[in-house]
């Protein structure tokens, strides 16, 4: 219990410290919001308004539900835990979280956590505004939705243990920015939420498909449309649950060779 006190303590400080720089995190939504305007925008044009073309098997209805969901996914999660990870272990002050009672890997989700409800209040706000102009998306049956809730669920640890993964490069590297766009470039075109990985040649897709990356949009995204109903959105997010549990055992395995590199000189 004692634990559990202390991990909601770190996510209450990260909700605090979203709301100090809330014009950071307004810049960062921001930024996500104009790419879903923009999408909206260019698909509506390739796909007419609703008179049956369909590109990939994908018609304006549908696109237009995939965008909202590739919105909400890349909403959630911000840059704000990776830079403040990334500056305490680059600047040595990771040894003074190293030395409080709790997990590390399990606090940073907690802070990571933190800051979700604030993200998810913002999603609502712009994906009304989107559906307010752009019309209401169909939802999916019951069972579908339930699927669907429950990837959006796990789409926020296995979004963390991404980054977390990427972030520990820093005790070999202090070059985070560089490493941060190459991991935003490549989860944004294999999780699908730049096109959908329909769009992709056969081989790729596929890859994509059944690598972790597509847990971070195309799951959700794909079974919102009704493009993956039934066994196929379970196999789905079954694939998603276990790459988070395979990723967060490596992340631990990870953990334990960069200890080996952190030296803190101090007086």
């Amino acid at each position: 219990m004692k634990a559990y006190r202390a991990y909601r303590a770190h996510a209450r400080a990260a909700a605090l410290s979203a709301l100090a720089y809330r014009g950071s995190f307004l810049l960062a939504l921001g930024g996500t919001a104009f790419q879903l305007i923009a999408l909206l925008a260019v698909w509506r044009v390739l796909l007419g308004n609703g008179d049956g073309a369909r590109i990939g098997g994908f018609d304006w209805p549908h696109m237009r539900s995939y965008l909202l969901v590739a919105f909400a996914t890349g909403a959630l999660v911000g840059g704000f835990v990776d830079f403040r990870m990334s500056h305490r272990i680059r600047s040595g002050l990771v040894s003074l979280d190293l030395v409080k009672p709790v997990d590390y890997q399990r606090a940073r989700l907690w802070e990571c956590i933190g800051g979700v409800w604030i993200e998810a209040l913002a999603i609502v706000v712009v994906a009304g505004l989107a559906v307010l102009f752009s019309g209401p998306p169909q939802l999916p049956a019951a069972p579908e939705f339930g699927l669907f809730a429950l990837s959006m669920v796990a789409l926020v640890p296995l979004k963390f243990v991404v980054s977390y993964l990427t972030t520990l490069a820093c005790f070999w590297t202090e070059n985070f920015v560089g490493l941060l766009w190459s991991r935003q470039a490549l989860t944004g075109l294999l999780s699908g939420a730049l096109v959908p990985l329909a769009f992709f040649p056969g081989w790729l897709a596929t890859a994509a498909q059944w690598s972790p990356f597509a847990g971070l949009t195309s799951t959700p995204a794909l079974i919102f449309v009704g493009q993956a109903t039934g066994r196929h959105a379970l196999l789905l997010v079954a694939v998603q649950l276990g790459w988070l549990a395979l990723l967060w055992l490596a992340a631990r395995a990870l953990f334990g060779r960069a200890l080996r590199r952190l030296t803190v000189h101090g007086g």
